[in-house]
């Protein structure tokens, strides 16, 4: 039995790419296209299958074709998506969690959530839906540029909710990718969930789109991939300096009187724990908690909490009280900086 398990490890070791077992820096140095990535026989292939038979369940016989790149994204007139090449083997999920902190879709459910969305937009494009009259009074027109920055509304009931951060807000063609994933989601009680709500009528509509072109082929049938990750020449060094860069935060750190209000100078608070190591011990949960929060990357939420430890230690600022009271400070604190510098610019990484 111990000589089976040695040899099933032996294969498994040989099945592995020649770059799985190389360190960090190493792997850094290896070109996107060289990783030699494809779907099949991987887990996103079990979730692209997946998602084909929730298509098939819903009576759609639209089923977009998928392919690996640098990111999320289903180009305009394509019935197709991309996925993120790291999602297709262990150690490129490794590395992307210990570049940027967290990865997305990194697991089943948001996996599931995110391939739903995007076959919303290929749909689209598949089936030319934006064009139609009916689409552009219940979404608007898609044609509408992208704001640099959008302020969603919570309590807002005009908008479906699927991915974080409120995203059908953000443009007619995400209010419909959203309504669509909604719609598609196997067992969803959305007329249930959505009683009341403006946002129940932009489903009811999904629901009757979805019943006129289900006996009905889609006119674009396009199989065009572009920028496959064969494509891709950069490293992934380069890969990752370029995507850290799109999400970092380049202002020049919290006034020292918003510091305050928060904390208290070292001047008679000398038996107080120190603001700065307190934020260390507690930095990866304040990083969960404000990403949930803000709904914006866990890298920048981290780049506003580092820019506020070392504001602390210049300043040499304290807990005002209890490690409970400046936890819940220090949430309030990151999520206002984060949300001020968002607001300030456009988060994008341009492949």
């Amino acid at each position: 039995m111990a000589t089976r398990r040695r040899t099933g490890r032996a294969a498994r070791r040989r099945r592995e790419p020649w770059w799985a077992r190389l360190d960090h820096a190493e792997l850094l140095e290896v070109r996107l296209c060289d990783l030699e990535l494809k779907l099949e026989g991987t887990a996103l292939q079990a979730r692209v299958e997946r998602l084909y038979r929730e298509l098939e369940h819903a009576g759609l016989r639209f089923q977009p074709h998928v392919w690996l790149s640098t990111s999320w994204f289903s180009p305009d007139g394509v019935p197709g998506f991309a996925m993120p090449f790291y999602l297709a083997h262990p150690r490129l999920a490794r590395l992307e969690h210990r570049r940027m902190l967290e990865i997305e879709g990194g697991n089943q459910a948001w996996c599931m959530k995110l391939m739903r969305h995007e076959t919303g937009h290929a749909l689209d494009n598949a089936y030319h839906l934006h064009r139609k009259k009916p689409w552009r009074e219940v979404f608007g027109l898609n044609s509408r540029p992208y704001a640099a920055t959008y302020r969603p509304r919570p309590n807002s009931r005009r908008f479906v909710v699927n991915l974080d951060h409120w995203y059908a807000q953000s443009h007619p063609a995400e209010d419909w990718a959203e309504c669509f994933a909604v719609w598609l989601q196997p067992g969803a009680q959305w007329r249930r969930d959505y009683a009341g709500w403006p946002a129940l009528r932009k489903l009811e509509f999904v629901d009757q789109l979805m019943a006129s072109i289900k006996d009905v082929a889609a006119p674009v049938k396009s199989r065009v991939r572009p920028d496959t990750l064969a494509q891709t020449k950069m490293r992934l060094g380069d890969y990752y300096e370029r995507k850290q860069k799109a999400f970092g935060l380049d202002y020049p750190g919290p006034h020292d009187d918003h510091l305050r209000r928060f904390f208290v100078e070292q001047s008679g608070a000398r038996r107080r724990a120190a603001a700065a190591s307190f934020l260390r011990r507690h930095r990866y949960r304040l990083m969960v908690v404000v990403s949930r929060i803000t709904g914006q990357h866990r890298y920048v939420v981290d780049q506003a909490l580092r820019q506020v430890i070392a504001s602390c230690v210049k300043l040499g600022l304290r807990l005002p009280g209890t490690e409970r009271e400046a936890t819940v400070g220090a949430a309030i604190l990151l999520t206002t900086l984060t949300m001020s510098f968002v607001h300030s610019r456009r988060q994008e990484f341009l492949r």
